[in-house]
């Protein structure tokens, strides 16, 4: 059965919307490319001094999103993602502007962090690549972020996120648009001291072949195999010659340059000085086109989702191994919290599974902290979860985990993400099961349920359990005293086995 997918990259140029076929063949799920959407956003153009994006940039924005959304009308929200890159990342407003773009969208839209980007866009060119065992060197220059990959195959071994753009640095180094040879040096030297920082790595690392997404990439090898000046790709010669040209021209001389298009135009003169600088500091000898980048890096990643093959769960095994976590009281844990997320009776929905995801990853994850120190670990934890580079997760989600972490024991948390009443019964069933887990013995059948009328929870529990245990009674007693302060009514009730 074929499905649609939609992946929307709200970039610092330009916003792209890209959908996706996904295709069934001999078991293996394949993405066919079905329609494409750009609009010249020039989102970067709108930051002020402050960071802050100014009214007309964000109008901009809001008006293409509500084009996508037309196009996007009646997708099944799981088949739909967004993503926001370095502009909305740096935007010191972005939390203020984001709801108003959400809304012009009429889906979430994700912050994502530069790791996260550099990881979507290494699993889309893969994706779009002939089958290779060689490493493979990816260089993404954005609008306001250029991604530096290795990997190999579908698996990245090192990624970095610099912060310069062809956007940025046209702002930065060629505000009016002339090119002299002085304002190109130090746009050159600048980014070569930004890709210093990983050289030796990379360097030290290798690479076999090289490729360039996204436009910067694909318009400097138009441009290039138009003029004659590098006929086969990207090389540090043809770059050469093109810089040259430019300041011999003062400008972007778009009759004098055939295969440029104009929306490339206003930003080649940052661009070329930023990959020039990763040629000279990588020691790179030819590039080549990678198509697929940041979209369709997410329509896979969505893919994976959809068929329970989530890069989350991953990363989150990945995390357990890092920090030590001890499995079986992990596990218990995640059994308890399911059974008792279960019990709240919560309508089906694709949001109910995203909260149940939640528990379940914050229930494996919520002894990271211990790692660090046995002493306000809960903090140590929330602080790992919402900070650590988890590639798969958003900065909302990773806002969310540090959330349920924090109110996993001890004092609520005084704000949530998501300030609903599921999300805070969801932490309740993730307090409850660390709670009645504190022997860190296995419970073999659950001595308690719970019922659930609007804020108020009744625990029934065995009377003979009970009386068993009266450190988990003080505890329960605990609880409801904590729970008052949210506005929730917390009764124990003790029935005859």
């Amino acid at each position: 059965m074929d499905t649609l997918l939609a992946a929307i990259d709200l970039g610092s140029n330009s916003f792209r919307l890209s959908i996706g076929r996904v295709v069934q063949l001999d078991g293996v799920a394949q993405i066919y490319p079905i329609d494409r959407l750009k609009e010249h956003v020039r989102l970067a153009a709108g930051l002020g001094a402050d960071n802050a994006l100014d009214d007309d940039s964000v109008q901009r924005a809001i008006e293409a999103l509500k084009r996508f959304a037309e196009r996007i009308e009646g997708f099944h929200p799981n088949r739909v993602r967004a993503v926001a890159t370095n502009t909305l990342r740096i935007a010191s407003n972005a939390q203020q502007i984001l709801p108003r773009l959400e809304d012009a969208l009429g889906f979430p839209i994700e912050i994502i962090s530069g790791q996260e980007e550099a990881r979507l866009i290494f699993t889309g060119v893969s994706h779009e690549l002939p089958p290779s065992p060689n490493r493979r060197l990816m260089i993404d220059i954005g609008g306001g972020s250029t991604e530096i990959i290795i990997g190999k195959e579908f698996k990245p071994l090192h990624l970095s996120s610099l912060h310069m753009g062809c956007v940025s640095y046209t702002r930065r180094f060629f505000p009016d648009g002339d090119i002299t040879e002085e304002r190109m040096r130090k746009a050159i030297m600048a980014a070569r001291r930004e890709v210093e920082t990983i050289a030796r790595l990379y360097k030290r690392a290798g690479w076999d072949e090289a490729f360039g997404s996204s436009g910067t990439a694909k318009g400097l090898i138009a441009v290039l195999a138009e003029t004659g000046m590098s006929p086969k790709g990207i090389t540090r010669d043809g770059l050469e010659k093109l810089k040259n040209k430019l300041i011999r021209d003062g400008k972007v001389d778009m009759a004098s340059l055939p295969g440029l298009k104009p929306d490339r135009a206003v930003v080649l003169a940052g661009g070329l000085a930023i990959m020039l600088a990763a040629f000279q500091e990588l020691k790179i000898d030819l590039m080549r086109a990678g198509d697929g980048a940041l979209r369709m890096g997410v329509l896979y990643d969505l893919l994976g989702r959809d068929s329970k093959h989530d890069k989350r769960d991953e990363t989150v095994k990945q995390f357990m191994r890092r920090y030590h976590i001890d499995a079986q009281q992990a596990q218990r844990v995640e059994r308890i919290a399911m059974v008792l997320f279960e019990q709240l009776g919560l309508p089906d929905s694709s949001e109910k599974e995203e909260l149940a995801r939640i528990v379940s990853w914050v229930a494996k994850l919520h002894e990271v902290g211990i790692s660090i120190s046995h002493s306000n670990y809960d903090k140590h934890t929330a602080y790992v979860l919402g900070n650590a580079d988890m590639p798969g997760f958003s900065t909302h989600d990773q806002a969310m985990l540090a959330a349920f972490a924090l109110g996993h024991q001890g004092k609520l948390p005084k704000h949530m993400p998501e300030d609903t009443r599921a999300h805070w019964l969801a932490l309740f069933c993730l307090r409850l099961a660390v709670l009645l887990c504190r022997r860190r013995e296995t419970i073999a059948e659950l001595p308690l349920t719970i019922r659930v009328e609007n804020k108020r929870i009744v625990i029934l529990a065995s009377r003979k359990w009970l009386d068993s245990r009266p450190l988990t009674a003080y505890s329960l007693e605990g609880e409801r005293k904590e729970w008052k302060k949210a506005g929730f009514s917390i009764q124990v009730e003790a029935v005859d086995d």
